[in-house]
């Protein structure tokens, strides 16, 4: 009966206090290394200290009969998460991107340990609420919001998941170079690469995109449909930019690589977890058979 109860998984990131003192090996270190520029570690230990009273007390709201348990974002890729799991990101809105391509239908309460700081889109739930919601998700009795995902598929059979956007182009300031091929159409490109965001990116980096080239698109954040846009693509005798954005649904979007070096492919803005795009690889992007389960407070 014991492996039955619910257990809550707490998401965290460290702190920059952490991670000032991890680069600079003591917490003296740290602080002369501030203090040479005008300033003061003790104005970060506040923060510090502020995020661990907050996940004290989310941690203490767990029910004494549930298990729990903490995973760091850098250790996310080799925790296993189980069915039943309930995910609590205590965080940056960011957290509950890094954390939902790892999910399959777990129920995620995102806390906001700073709402000066954070504007809580994603983390939107209070710690003093947690409690609650916790025993409202595992009866049922909660709102979920379905956000949808991009998915990325790759010819060789790798796939990344994304909750706001994927990004496909060249990992440095060169021209990206692809054939990209959307209901029906096809043409060549040299450009600064391309998005592929969900309706929950599209107030991000999409939205900027959107803002600088007037190429608006209408995408709802549980609507299962995702929207790509070209980054200043380059007219020449080769190359073409009627293929600028567009809405995908039923037919994925295919990009073929025409980059002898340096393609990349990455989500979520975490561009150290690239996979290779190099001459001839092909990638279908479309709205992914997964989403993430967020739950709401009403």
């Amino acid at each position: 009966m014991a492996a039955n109860r619910p257990r809550a998984v707490f998401v965290t990131r460290e702190t920059d206090y952490e991670l000032l003192v991890a680069r600079h090996a003591t917490r003296d270190q740290a602080r002369f290394f501030l203090q040479t520029r005008g300033q003061r570690l003790e104005d970060v230990e506040v923060r510090h200290d502020k995020f661990h009273a907050v996940l004290g007390a989310a941690r203490a709201s767990v029910p004494a009969d549930w298990r729990q348990t903490l995973v760091k974002r850098a250790d996310l890729d080799r925790f296993l998460f189980a069915a039943d799991d309930l995910v609590v990101p205590v965080g940056q809105d960011g957290l509950v991107a890094n954390v939902a391509k790892y999910l399959d239908g777990q129920p995620v309460v995102g806390v906001n340990p700073a709402p000066d700081l954070y504007d809580g889109v994603l983390v939107r739930i209070g710690v003093g609420r947690l409690g609650k919601l916790l025993a409202a998700s595992i009866a049922g009795n909660v709102g979920i919001e379905s956000r949808t995902m991009v998915q990325a598929e790759l010819d060789g059979g790798e796939t990344l998941l994304a909750l706001n956007e994927i990004f496909v182009g060249h990992r440095s300031h060169q021209s990206a170079r692809y054939r990209i091929e959307a209901e029906g159409e096809a043409e060549n490109h040299s450009s600064s690469g391309l998005i592929v965001a969900s309706g929950t990116g599209a107030t991000g980096w999409a939205r900027s995109i959107m803002e600088a080239t007037h190429l608006d698109l209408s995408l709802g954040r549980e609507e299962h449909a995702v929207g790509f846009w070209v980054r200043e693509p380059f007219p020449s005798v080769a190359t073409a930019t009627n293929l600028r954005a567009g809405k995908i649904t039923e037919s994925p979007l295919l990009i073929t690589s025409r980059m002898n070096e340096g393609g990349v492919i990455f989500a979520d803005g975490i561009e150290q977890d690239f996979i290779a795009f190099d001459w001839g690889r092909q990638v279908q992007l479309q709205p992914a058979s997964r989403a993430l389960r967020l739950v709401v407070d009403h």
